[in-house]
């Protein structure tokens, strides 16, 4: 532990620059801090705590009590071993004198180091603890390196490069100027203020005053508090509006990184435009102009909107009208659009998809709509799904991709999906149809909604399927962190929609069934093998999320007892119940135990001799087996009826006669036949847990 001195001060760092590109700022100033912060503690200054900085125009770290001088090290500087060190008359020889020598000492304040290997001389030396202000260029340097700029700059005449040109640098300690150079740019005590609103050069007095005297200049430097600002805002105008903000922490990120000095205000566009589907308003407003829609209590949207300007004008109707007249085209746009592309019906836009490529060995979008639609069907055999879910899922398995040649989602790709199921209903399609459409993609991310309907439950697992069978078929498998077919979110959303859905269908069959429709396309012969494993290995960070250990997972994952996502789902919480009872730590001992003593003897539990109660002579075999014939009646209608939490309570009663068992009964006998007949005992006892779950993986 460091104990911090009194006298130590903050130490700030400001790189003052051009405007930082706003998708990268918050990724920017994280990175900056973290880097620079490690670089720090590995020089061995400690310090309180860490306050991060970034704003458009800056990228800044403060340390709060940092020491400004590191505290002396003990160097060890071993020498010569002794029976070298000195010769028989035990005079020093030359290579110790030498040593000596070199280490600033006489031979005769050399110390002894003894190792079972021998003994050697050993000087300790202190080595004195350098300056703050010596290592924090090349800290601040070897931190800037270590920024995601993919594309650095230069400026003037200078062949530094940085990710925007840079024009201050503020260094200090407390109340001193550290000096350091970094970029070509000599150290200071100055900052600037806000662009419009504050002054060009602030000279700061003290490194703790840095945020308040920005606060002064129309500049919110921290992060988190400017989010926060713009949050309120946003959240106090809706409030008084009687509507609510349409806004994620993403878009929150991003508009907070275009602006130093938050004001929130509303605007309005035409009514007309709301003919327009929502959704594609909606994005235009919050990606292309990083406007905040409003909906109201029916999730509508409304014609005012709030937008976050870096200026607090003195006319800011002028500011209000200026965003409404960049905003007009864009809705305009979209309004065009809609009205286009309803003149021409989803099915006769689905034909222009056997000229777009899914992939070049898999073919277009028109086949892939097609394999979907049989897979759907397959789904819905498989399921059991009712015939009206299935033929809805069919329809729109065959209309869902039209959209993509719509004017709509070209110009507005993220609404691909929501526009097909608003052409559906226009078309007169089925409302079923039309919210399969609309689902088909979900969940598109972690958190994400998953569909609502049957048709749109079959229609999104069939899309997915159809994908991964595709591509792992020809052999692009994602690897580290290449996965440009989202291979990985996709297995993540079959796991989800399978169990919401309770999907009790075996998953080599389903693979099986999808490479089929593929016929001669699929060069890889172990798809289905390979796709069930990707599958499987999504299941401990899946469980992970909801607090089910990767033991418990792996118990039920690593017994082939399994059939599918839903079978594998009823065992884990099973599992997971019966590893929380008083119970469970006995018999996962004995099943350890079990395990050890069947691998040890290499017999294999298909294999197994059978039961002579004959040959039971001690009360506590007798027991035990007493016990186990009438589980074995019972277990296997049980597991018939995937009553896997009922198997386990029932086989938990076998704790009191197992543990006797292995106290008094001595397994490994004289006689071979005794012997064999009791590891068959506990092997058949054994078999009755891997009908559930192989417990002996278990964590105790």
């Amino acid at each position: 532990m460091t104990i911090l001195n009194s006298q130590d001060q903050t130490l700030l760092v400001e790189l003052g620059t051009e405007e930082l590109p706003p998708k990268s700022l918050k990724k920017l100033t994280d990175s900056f801090v973290n880097a620079f912060t490690q670089e720090i503690k590995k020089l061995g200054f400690s310090f309180d705590s860490v306050i991060p900085f970034g704003a458009p125009r800056r990228l800044g770290v403060s340390l709060t009590h940092c020491q400004r001088t590191q505290a002396d090290t003990i160097v060890e500087k071993r020498g010569p071993a002794v029976s070298v060190a000195f010769d028989e008359a035990g005079e020093p020889t030359k290579a110790a004198l030498g040593w000596a020598r070199g280490n600033g000492i006489d031979i005769s304040q050399a110390e002894r180091l003894i190792t079972d290997k021998g003994e050697w001389l050993l000087h300790k030396a202190t080595q004195k603890g350098q300056s703050l202000d010596s290592q924090l260029e090349g800290a601040i340097e070897r931190a800037l390196k270590q920024l995601p700029i993919p594309k650095p700059m230069r400026w003037g005449s200078s062949d530094v490069e940085f990710i925007r040109p840079a024009h201050t640098l503020c260094a200090m300690y407390g109340s001193e100027i550290i000096d350091i150079e970094i970029l070509g740019i000599q150290s200071s005590n100055i900052i600037s203020g806000h662009r419009f609103h504050g002054e060009s050069e602030i000279r700061l007095t003290h490194a703790d005053n840095y945020a308040e005297t920005l606060k002064h200049q129309y500049v919110l430097a921290d992060y988190q508090t400017r989010m926060q600002a713009i949050e309120q805002q946003l959240l106090s105008q809706s409030e008084e509006l009687g509507l609510k903000p349409d806004y994620d922490n993403d878009l929150l990120e991003e508009i907070s990184s275009l602006v130093e000095w938050p004001v929130v205000l509303q605007a309005k566009f035409e009514n007309d435009f709301l003919d327009v589907p929502k959704e594609a308003l909606i994005y235009t407003m919050k990606d292309d102009q990083k406007y905040v829609p409003l909906l109201d209590e029916n999730n509508e949207l409304s014609s005012t909107f709030l937008f976050v300007s870096n200026i607090e004008s003195k006319e800011p109707q002028q500011v209000i009208e200026g965003n409404q007249k960049v905003i007009r085209p864009r809705l305009s746009d979209a309004k065009f659009f809609f009205e286009t592309d309803k003149k021409t019906s989803l099915a006769s836009k689905a034909e222009a998809l056997s000229t777009i490529l899914f992939q070049k060995e898999l073919g277009s979008i028109a086949e892939k709509s097609t394999r979907v639609a049989q897979i759907t069907a397959i789904l819905g055999e498989l399921t059991g799904t009712e015939s009206e879910h299935v033929m809805h899922a069919k329809r729109a398995a065959v209309l869902a991709k039209a959209d993509l040649v719509s004017n709509m989602v070209m110009e507005f790709p993220s609404v691909q999906g929501i526009m097909g199921a608003h052409y559906a209903l226009h078309d007169g399609e089925h409302p079923s149809v039309s919210l399969a459409i609309k689902e088909q993609y979900l969940p598109r991310f972690a958190g994400d909604d998953l569909p609502t309907s049957q048709a749109g439950m079959l229609l999104s697992l069939a899309e997915k399927l159809d994908t991964l069978v595709g591509i792992f078929g020809i052999n692009k498998i994602p690897k580290g962190d290449k996965d440009p077919f989202a291979l990985r979110r996709s297995a993540i959303g079959i796991l989800r929609i399978m169990l919401a859905f309770n999907v009790n269908v075996n998953l080599s069959r389903i693979i099986s069934a999808v490479a089929e429709l593929y016929e001669n396309k699929l060069s890889n012969p172990l798809v289905e093998q390979q796709i069930v494993e990707f599958l499987i290995d999504r299941l401990k960070p899946f469980y992970a999320d909801k607090g089910i250990s990767a033991d418990i997972v792996a118990s039920v994952v690593e017994c082939e007892a399994q059939q599918s996502l839903s079978d594998i789902n009823q065992r884990i919480v099973a599992v997971s119940n019966f590893a929380n009872s008083s119970n469970a730590e006995s018999l996962v001992k004995a099943n350890k135990r079990v395990a050890n003593i069947l691998a040890k003897n290499k017999i294999n539990l298909d294999e197994l001799t059978e039961i002579n109660s004959g040959l039971f002579t001690e009360s506590a075999e007798k027991a035990l087996y007493g016990e186990f014939e009438k589980l074995v009646q019972t277990v296997p209608n049980l597991a018939k009826n995937n009553n896997y939490q009922e198997i386990l309570d029932q086989l938990s009663l076998l704790k009191t006669s197992l543990d006797a068992f292995f106290d008094e009964v001595m397994i490994m006998a004289d006689d071979e036949r005794v012997k064999q007949n009791r590891i068959s005992l506990v092997a058949q006892v054994r078999k009755l847990f891997l009908s559930v779950a192989d417990i002996s993986v278990l964590n105790f």
